[in-house]
Parts: structure tokens; C-alpha cells; sequence
């Protein structure tokens, strides 16, 4: 080789190398992401905050179970005794090996459900909470309607497919809203973002670890649901929080779905910023004079996850209804929250009446007064 091909050669290799560090160090883009169908959704919001072919219509396996979870927290007393009958021999996949005569708390089998996804214990609920499981069906598409999934059919409570090769159908957006929907339910936030439990029915003692993985992953995880069968393949459902940022996302047929999940929120998290925009520790209302004797009052902070750029254009509108007749707790109005000319949030305004407490104040003051007067 000659001295002019030899350095030819290595000039060649360096620019290589150069070449090879430059893109180590490009981050990797989220068009990269290998779910089918995906979704990352600001759940105080519901603004999409990333999005790949999120309406399109796919099975969804196990995360049918959030839907499950929902319908039974919010129309039952999860204290309640549950006895397992013989719909539960209908079941095969995931399930917890409760048997047929056995009686667990409803919670414990909310607990089993989604921390296993068990699929005998979503038949014990819904026949327990619907009469049986045709009925609790009914009520899953009733919820899904009411809070605005408007491409979802459920037809059993566990998301397996039947015989037919027919089963649960959704779109990652509506999951997401799902997901941030059930999400505002404390008793559904604790089960789902526990990682070991132990249940007791009237025959054993069960001790479960949750199938949700992402809660050892990702440190801001708060919850989720996973889901499998080999015709959806895997699905996912996860939530994480971090400085009053609040994120779900939701994938379908992601063979990579851990890696993709934590990936979107380490990159959302580090795109957007919490704005306090309503402070309830100094709320007011300007101009405001119809309540003017009382005091008007909102029940928890309001922050809104915005890029830098988007700061200026948030903006706040007071709606106020003029109620003759109203006594403290009751919602007077909303305070909508827009970035530019879309609304995007809003929150309930309440009244505590000054008249009312005063009366409070009086009444114990002539109490203690009648105490030193008794003979």
C-alpha cells in the first residue's frame, strides 16, 4: 500500500470514528419507539402530550381489567364478603387460584385482579357486582361512553378472547383517558401502585407481587396495568408523577414497552414544566362583589405542564353563578384554564359562609357562657 491510500485509509477511519461518537451522543428520537400504537397523556388535562397511531382499534388484553377495577370500586362496598361460584371455572390464564365456595373480601380480590391479573377473580367481581357477568359488561360500555371512550367494546371483564377470536377492543387515546380517569380514585391509586400484598380469604393466606414491572424501573411510577395474549400481544398501561407532573401512557402491540414507557417520561418530564397557575392559599376572584360577605375557595393547588414557550399564552377564566340560596361547600363556579384560546383545564370554586361560621363561633361561645352560669 502506498503512503498516499495508507493515510487515505486512516483519514477515512477517523472521520468513521468522529462520525460513530457524534451519534452516540444524539439522543434517541421517539419516532424509534417500537409500540404499534402509543400514547403519553397529561392526566390532570387529558392534552396528548406524544402520540403514534393512538385511535386506531386493536385488542387489548389485560388492561381490560382497569375498567373492571373502576366499575366494582364505584358501585360497591369493597369491604364486602365475595363468594366465588362456579363462573369462576370459566377462567384460564393469569389468575389468583381462589376455588369455587371460597369467600374473600372484595378489595382482596381487587387487589388479586390487578396486581395478577387474575382472571377468576375478574368473573368473582363481576358477577358479585352485576348479578352476573352479561350485566357487569353492560355497565363496563356504559362507563367507557360516559367518560368519553368513544372507540372501545368490552365483552368480558378479563380481556381474554373467546372461542371466535373475538375479544375487548380499544384505542391507546381512550385508554389513556381510562387510565387518568381511574386514577382520580385513592383506594384504585393504592392497589395499583402497591408492589407486594397479602390478601386472607376464610381458607388461605395469599401473598402477591405486582406483575407491573415498571414500578421497580421507574422510580416516578405510580401505578399501571400490563397485558398479554398472542393475538394482542403485549399491552401496557402505566402512570408516573414527578413535581407535579402527571403522565400515563399507554401502549399496544410493543414488544419494548418497559424501555418505550420510561423513555417518554424521562424525555416528557424533561420537556415541560409545572406552573402553579392557581394558588388556593391565596385564591381570589377580581371584581368579585356578589360573594363579597363570604369567602370563596378552591380545594387543592392548580399546576399545568407546559414547554417554555407555551408559558406566556396561559390565561384564567372565572365563571361564577349568582346562587340565592347556598350554604358552605357548595360549588359556585369554575375556574377554566386556557393555553391560548383552548381550554384545558378547569376546577370547582367553593363558598364557606362567613355568616355561618360566625353562628359557629356563637353558639360555642354561649355554650361555654351557660357552663359557668350552671349552678
Amino acid at each position: 500500500m502506498s503512503f498516499f491510500s495508507y493515510n487515505f485509509v486512516v483519514m477515512l477511519m477517523k472521520k468513521f470514528i468522529v462520525l460513530l461518537l457524534f451519534l452516540s451522543c444524539i439522543p434517541l428520537k421517539v419516532n424509534a419507539l417500537s409500540a404499534r400504537n402509543i400514547i403519553a397523556m397529561d392526566m390532570d388535562t387529558n392534552r396528548i402530550l406524544y402520540e403514534k397511531d393512538a385511535n386506531s382499534e386493536h385488542l387489548i388484553a389485560s388492561i381490560t381489567k382497569i375498567m373492571t377495577a373502576v366499575v366494582a370500586l364505584e358501585l360497591a362496598d369493597t369491604n364486602s364478603d365475595v363468594t366465588a361460584t362456579n363462573t369462576i371455572l370459566k377462567a384460564f390464564g393469569s389468575a389468583i387460584y381462589i376455588e369455587v365456595g371460597e369467600t374473600m373480601k372484595l378489595k382482596d380480590l381487587l387487589y388479586g385482579l390487578m396486581m395478577r391479573s387474575g382472571n377468576d377473580a375478574a368473573l368473582a367481581i363481576a358477577e358479585f357486582v352485576g348479578g352476573d357477568v352479561d350485566k357487569f359488561v353492560l355497565l363496563m360500555n356504559q362507563k367507557a361512553r360516559e367518560i368519553g371512550m368513544n372507540n372501545t367494546k368490552f365483552i368480558n371483564p378479563h380481556g381474554l378472547e373467546n372461542n371466535e377470536g373475538n375479544g375487548n377492543t380499544s384505542t391507546a387515546y381512550d385508554m389513556a383517558i381510562l387510565s387518568s380517569y381511574a386514577m382520580q380514585n385513592n383506594t384504585y391509586k393504592e392497589i395499583v401502585s402497591t408492589k407486594n400484598y397479602v390478601a386472607k380469604s376464610d381458607r388461605k393466606t395469599y401473598s402477591w407481587s405486582n406483575k407491573n414491572k415498571m414500578l421497580s424501573l421507574y422510580e416516578y411510577t405510580t401505578g399501571g396495568k400490563t397485558g398479554f395474549t398472542e393475538k394482542a400481544r403485549r399491552t401496557l398501561v402505566s402512570t408516573a408523577s414527578k413535581d407535579n407532573k402527571n403522565i400515563t401512557v399507554v401502549s399496544l402491540n410493543d414488544p419494548d414497552d418497559w424501555d418505550d414507557h420510561k423513555y417518554l417520561y424521562e424525555t416528557l418530564f424533561r420537556e415541560y414544566d409545572s406552573v402553579k397557575v392557581v394558588d388556593k392559599n391565596n385564591f381570589t376572584v377580581e371584581n368579585e362583589t356578589f360573594y363579597k360577605n363570604d369567602t370563596l375557595y378552591i380545594e387543592k393547588d392548580i399546576y399545568l405542564m407546559v414547554k417554555e414557550k407555551e408559558k406566556e399564552s396561559i390565561s384564567l377564566d372565572f365563571r361564577l353563578e349568582k346562587l340565592n340560596d347556598y350554604k358552605t361547600g357548595d360549588i359556585v363556579g369554575k375556574v377554566k384554564i386556557k393555553l391560548g384560546d383552548k381550554m384545558v383545564r378547569e376546577e370547582n370554586i367553593y363558598v364557606e359562609k362567613k355568616e355561618q361560621e360566625e353562628s359557629k363561633k356563637q353558639n360555642i361561645f354561649q355554650k361555654i357562657l351557660g357552663w359557668f352560669k350552671h349552678d
